[in-house]
């Protein structure tokens, strides 16, 4: 009895934990055409388990821990089986699977077993089932030699003439521990590897954010399935000359367009891929069947904006110093490191990429030598997967040596991915390689992942949203409306309703004095009025005079109305005591004529909170908010019947929508007090008392109207301001009720999005006029199902912050997808696009934080607790109770 490796270890441990399993199963098919001596297999097979210790090794678990046993070749137990199952062509597949599945006990059965699959006296398929705990991938050439090679000699009535193996596996195990020494021997092998890699993974990511189709389960059912993968013979051969002109191995080069495929699906610059290396350091192990392979765990720097040829010189340098400290056991490193573990999860890395240069030529020399039958390889498979993703890959030569492509496979968790999702992967996987190889000295931000058609997808027919609009301003349109229906109700509030009539004169005799006193195209008037009749008019007042009004809440802080009014530089403020004094008895009631007046006009300019603190003006036009208005009209078909309670203070620009959208198509605004608003009791009596059909606002007020006696049944809901969660979004959409997500950032007009919500909850796709592009931090669109920052374009979009040149040249930037001369806000907001089409809102991209170096989105956290149905909000922080333990906390 010796001990074991320390990659048995592992094994045998994971065979504690989760019991047998077939992921660590290694089978390797041959297909057997013509006449085949089954007496000659069955010794072929006890002369190979006889050669190779491994073979009839078993586990045992003693006082002192795990040892391995190796069996007599004498042994019962030791003896090779050879089951022979009757299957045709159509059963074949199945059959295979079900032999590749089998689960060993590894204490007390032997790690190999072999299954003949009969299909005719003269064609049989034969499946050699090793388990890895005594073998790996390199060990698979070497039994099939001897196999092959002892089935060839007993054929010929003869032992196997073989030279005698220098060492076994146990002598290796024993030499392993020897070579690593102490841990506590600061100058050992173990102990200066360790000490490597401490530092170079210091701050690894724990999993990489790539576009999944399912969230992680809690447990990993380990189930996979495999996808195909072909590189073209002239991508090969550039490949080649790639590696060569900048001294680097062609698994390199593959190594590093794999980190880019991976960094541009997950958003990482920092990316983990792990590889099997050999571990055969000495020429005695060659000939040896056994687990020798260990892991090593290379990462990819993609930080700033290298060029595929600089990457590559990054990977080559962390891969040789990777190479040198190879010796250290890819299970003592994670024991070591103590990564945070999950069950569901491999630790430091979860892609795997595997060079497959194997050795095949002895062993195919030894088939084609056998007499009186034809060799070759059959597929088999597991339908397992021990890595989210794994990528295999391998050369092929024409006869002269030259490049011929390269193959492969991607094996993928079916816990995770759909299969049209791993084919995505596939095809992107060599638009990259084909890319790079194109064009080395290009930066891997300029790699598209997209094909044509994704490309049209994204960028045209998802934004195929134009429409004709109006060209009158909104106070021109209003003005129609109430020459149309002046007797219709307009405005009420509390006991008092206001016509269309006179809250058109009203507004024109207050717009003739603003005009009088200076109010004009481009210049402001500030409106600090409480909720009122008379903040409707003095709004409609200021547009009619064609300056822009600037709101301001009468309950905001005074340091904050302090400084908009100073940053405005309104040429007057309409105020409760400015209105009171002001004459209006010699001002005409009819529409005042306004020159200049235009869609290219201010018509507001609303300050929202600065990230920086001061808070930033918006300057909105005529234009953009007519064109808004127009939108919402599609959507919600607002008529003369209808009743819209407005409830958003006027310093939030969402009440752009409750105040002027039913005012320009007869509808009627119900303006709720603020005191009203505060008391969810109150507003649910007043939405049911005014026959309201419509209401918008916010989550977090909708959650206490449903808390405080339900939403009204048949009233339309229109929810935005912040993220909806989705036991919110139910609770709305209960009855049947209509509930629309809307989302969209002040720079871009009020909302830009819309979607009706039925079963998930995103914020939809983009209203009239209005682009939506989903892009990388090379400003590239990303696929389907990846992150990416929105950016918004279109008729929407703001003319920039006020008498803030610099934030505007920073934040509204050149259209590259739309025609020349456009512009586009970058929204800082983190969204991915649904297989359906539609945008669904991930969090800020400026509220990311790393813990234990893994970059966390808190909103989606917050969100996906708040869905819990026994929680009504949820707030989440990351505490440092102590220094350097991090944790993230919900409330």
């Amino acid at each position: 009895m010796t001990t074991l490796s320390f990659s048995q270890r592992r094994l045998w441990f994971l065979n504690q934990l989760d019991g047998p399993s077939a992921i660590y199963n290694i089978p390797t098919a041959l297909r057997l055409s013509g006449t085949l001596d089954r007496e000659a297999l069955t010794a072929a097979l006890a002369d190979v388990i006889t050669r190779h210790e491994t073979l009839r090794t078993v586990l045992a678990d003693g006082l002192e821990g795990p040892r391995q046993v190796v069996l007599d070749a004498t042994d019962e137990a030791a003896a090779p089986v050879l089951t022979v199952v009757d299957t045709d062509e159509a059963g074949l597949a199945a059959a295979l699977e079900e032999a590749a599945r089998y689960t060993f006990d590894l204490l007390g059965e032997i790690p190999i077993r072999c299954t003949l699959f009969e299909l005719a006296p003269d064609d049989h398929v034969l499946l050699v089932l090793l388990h890895h705990v005594a073998g790996d991938g390199w060990s698979v050439p070497v039994l099939v030699r001897d196999l092959l090679g002892a089935y060839a000699a007993r054929r010929a009535g003869r032992a196997p003439g073989w030279p005698e193996l220098p060492v076994q596996y146990s002598d290796f195990t024993v030499w392993q521990q020897e070579l690593l020494g102490s841990e506590d021997d600061p100058d050992s092998v173990i102990s200066r590897q360790l000490s490597y890699w401490r530092e170079t993974l210091a701050d690894l990511p724990e999993e990489l954010g790539l576009p999944t189709d399912r969230p992680r389960p809690a447990t990993a059912t380990h189930r996979g399935d495999t996808l195909p993968l072909t590189v073209p013979a002239d991508v090969h051969a550039r490949l080649v000359e790639l590696a060569r002109e900048n001294r680097a191995s062609l698994f390199m080069v593959v190594q590093a367009a794999l980190a880019t495929l991976l960094s541009k699906l997950s958003g990482s610059t920092d990316v983990p891929i792990g590889t099997p290396i050999a571990g055969r350091t000495d020429a005695a192990l060659d000939d040896l069947v056994g687990f020798f392979v260990n892991t090593l765990v290379l990462r990819a720097d993609l930080s700033g904006t290298p060029t595929f040829r600089e990457l590559l010189a990054r990977v080559r340098d962390a891969d040789l110093h990777a190479y040198e400290h190879q010796d250290v056991p890819f299970e003592r490193l994670v024991e070591v490191l103590n990564p945070p573990r999950a069950m569901a999860r491999h630790p430091l890395f979860q892609t795997l990429l595997t060079w497959n240069d194997n050795d095949q030529r002895q062993a195919r020399t030894a088939a084609a030598e056998l007499p009186g039958l034809t060799v070759r390889g059959h597929n088999a498979e597991t339908r397992t997967a021990r890595f989210d993703l794994s990528f295999t890959v391998e050369e092929r030569q024409t006869r002269t040596g030259a490049p011929d492509g390269l193959s492969g496979a991607l094996n993928y968790s079916t816990d995770l991915f759909d299969r049209s999702t791993a084919e995505s992967f596939v095809e992107r996987f060599t638009r990259v390689l084909a890319a790079v190889a194109a064009a080395p000295d290009a930066p891997i931000a300029r790699v598209d992942l997209l094909s044509g058609n994704e490309r049209h997808e994204v960028l045209e027919r998802a934004n195929a949203t134009a429409r004709d609009v109006p060209s009158a301003t909104v106070p021109e349109l209003f003005a129609a409306r109430a020459a149309a229906t002046p007797d219709a109700p307009a405005l009420a509030f509390g006991e008092e309703t206001v016509s269309y009539g006179e809250l058109n004169a009203r507004a024109n005799r207050l717009a003739h004095w603003l005009i009088e006193r200076g109010a004009r195209p481009e210049s402001l008037v500030a409106v600090a009025l409480p909720r009122s009749v008379d903040l409707m008019v003095a709004l409609l007042a200021v547009l009619k005079s064609g300056a822009g009004y600037v709101p301001v809440d009468p309950e905001f802080p005074q340091d904050r109305i302090a400084y908009i009014l100073q940053d405005a530089a309104p040429v007057l403020s309409l105020t409760a005591d400015v209105l009171a004094a002001a004459d209006l008895t010699g001002c005409s009631a009819d529409d005042p004529q306004v020159a200049g007046r235009s869609g290219d006009t201010t018509a507001y300019v609303i300050y929202t909170s600065g990230s920086t603190g001061r808070p930033k003006g918006v300057t909105v036009t005529q234009a953009a908010l007519v064109n808004f208005l127009t939108a919402m009209q599609d959507r919600f078909a607002l008529t003369e019947y209808d009743r819209l309670v407005a409830v958003t203070t006027v310093g939030f620009d969402i009440a752009g929508l409750e105040l002027f959208l039913p005012l320009l198509h007869g509808a009627q605004v119900v303006l709720a007090p603020r005191e009203v608003v505060r008391d969810p009791a109150a507003l649910l009596a007043l939405v049911r008392e005014s026959g309201a059909r419509l209401m918008q606002a916010t989550p977090s007020l909708w959650q206490a109207l449903a808390e405080a006696g339900g939403v009204p049944a048949g009233l339309r809901v229109l929810v935005g301001g912040e993220a909806l969660p989705a036991s919110l979004a139910r609770t709305l959409a209960e009855g049947g009720r209509t509930v629309t997500n809307l989302y969209g950032p002040t720079e871009t007009t009020v909302w830009s999005t819309a979607a009706d919500i039925t079963d998930e909850v995103t914020i939809g796709g983009p209203i009239a006029n209005t682009r939506l592009y989903v892009l990388d931090a090379g400003l590239r669109p990303v696929p389907v199902g990846v992150a990416g920052e929105l950016y918004i374009a279109g008729a929407g979009l703001a003319r920039g912050y006020h008498r803030r040149p610099a934030l505007t040249s920073e934040r509204f930037v050149a259209d590259p997808y739309g025609p020349a001369g456009t512009r586009m806000y970058r929204t800082g907001d983190l969204v991915r696009r649904t297989a359906s089409g539609e945008l669904e809102y991930l969090g800020r991209t400026d509220f990311q934080v790393k813990v234990r170096g893994f970059r966390i989105e808190l909103g989606e956290i917050e969100t996906v607790i708040a869905d819990h149905p026994d929680l009504a909000r949820a707030a989440v922080v990351v505490r440092e109770d102590s220094p350097g333990d991090q944790r993230i906390v919900a409330y």
